[in-house]
């Protein structure tokens, strides 16, 4: 885990994490692996958009992987595994690299913030998730712009090729918009 400078505010920790992430060599691979408890992960050189979020948090003593487990393991009916997925129970090896599973998870536990096509309703810190053609769900921290002038935030995700910052906060239909500072 690199080494990080602690910021004024949880956020703009939650973004030197999330922008270090940028600079691992990660392959894009969301295939199912067995990973210890608390605190697993999948091995470092792979890893998907949920990745990016759950080693990003992880930088800052906080484990996804346990809050989402522990949430779900009590209120089971509230998340979409069963309806998405056919699922019967947890599986703390996959649940918290869901994107729907991270989603109930802030709007439970955090701020469900509201979607807008504005850049001034997004701060760096946020979460924001999308649907990708094909219906595929996504998810990444907002970061600011390289460029000072630009005043919508970048985003800090993993849509194929690796952990990247880039500037596609309204590229595709935002689903869900979260603040989450336990």
């Amino acid at each position: 885990m690199a080494p990080l400078v602690w910021a004024n505010s949880f956020a703009d920790n939650l973004v030197d994490a999330a922008l270090y992430r940028t600079t691992q060599e990660v392959r894009y691979d969301g295939r199912y692996i067995s990973i210890p408890y608390p605190n697993g992960d999948v091995p470092a050189n792979i890893g998907v958009c949920t990745d990016v979020l759950v080693r990003s948090y992880r930088a800052l003593g906080i484990d996804l992987q346990q809050l989402v487990h522990q949430d779900m393991a009590a209120n089971f009916s509230a998340y979409p595994s069963k309806r998405i997925w056919g699922l019967t129970r947890t599986d703390r090896n996959i649940d918290h690299r869901r994107v729907p599973n991270l989603q109930t998870f802030f709007s439970r536990h955090g701020q469900e913030l509201p979607i807008s096509q504005n850049s001034a309703d997004y701060q760096a810190g946020d979460i924001v998730s999308w649907m990708l053609p094909g219906n595929l769900p996504h998810i990444g921290i907002l970061v600011p712009a390289p460029d000072s002038d630009s005043n919508t935030p970048w985003v800090v995700h993993n849509i194929g090729y690796g952990p990247r910052r880039e500037s596609m906060l309204f590229d595709y239909p935002i689903t869900g918009h979260y603040r989450f500072q336990p």
